[in-house]
């Protein structure tokens, strides 16, 4: 694959970390199926609401994460293993792209949504992924929804493990923040000692909106790197 290069439009994004110390609010989401989510989509609806509002009627949606409902996937193992029955809304909601679905049911928006699932780079490339959706139809707002929580202890050690936490990203040229500019090269760039590098992509992509410094991310065979420029493009 060759080196990439690609900026995208931000015109908000909110994050949730992992270890708050309050649940997201999620009130936009009715009781009854408030009651039955996960910590994981809870946080991934609060920044995903925080990101569009009331005021965008229709947003694509790409929802990242390594890991998605592992840990809901891993109890309906354990049951399974113990003979006891599975909860049919339990598995329903184990798929990655679970959040989605209740995210277009509660706006009652029916425009696309995708997931992704890429290993220690599923940011990097949901990013590219909404980049593609995004210039293939810019005149609908694209809305990237990030978010993660470390594997069970059953599975061991895992290289690169997430740190956990959501994010999200609001492309849309209307009203338009800054804009963020990924690269991903496959010969490590440790030369730019002004670019800070973190142990994984959430907190990179996170330092760089907040404080709109560069950051960047080194896996075994690729680096990757976010920056921020002000205005439109």
């Amino acid at each position: 694959m060759p080196d990439l290069h690609w900026t995208i439009p931000v015109a908000r994004w909110s994050s949730w970390p992992a270890a708050a110390a309050t649940a997201p609010d999620i009130g936009f989401i009715e009781p009854i199926v408030r009651r039955r989510l996960s910590t994981l989509s809870r946080a991934a609806l609060k920044v995903a609401h925080d990101c569009v509002g009331d005021d965008v009627a229709a947003v694509r949606t790409v929802f990242a994460s390594r890991h998605g409902e592992l840990r809901r996937t891993t109890d309906i193992l354990r049951n399974i293993s113990a003979g006891e029955p599975v909860s049919p809304t339990a598995f329903s909601l184990s798929v990655l792209n679970a959040m989605t679905g209740v995210f277009g049911i509660a706006r009652g928006d029916r425009s696309p949504a995708s997931a992704i699932s890429a290993g220690a780079e599923t940011l990097g490339y949901a990013l590219l992924e909404a980049h593609a959706q995004y210039a293939s139809d810019p005149a609908t707002p694209v809305l990237l929804v990030y978010a993660d929580e470390p594997a069970d202890p059953a599975y061991g050690t895992i290289e690169d493990e997430v740190r956990g936490g959501a994010l999200a990203i609001l492309l849309d040229a209307v009203a338009t923040a800054g804009q963020l500019t990924c690269a991903m090269a496959h010969a490590p760039d440790a030369d730019d000692a002004s670019c800070a590098v973190f142990p994984t992509q959430s907190e990179a992509v996170h330092h760089c909106l907040d404080t709109h410094a560069s950051a960047a991310w080194q896996g075994a065979g690729s680096t990757w790197q976010w920056s921020w420029h002000h205005g439109a493009a």
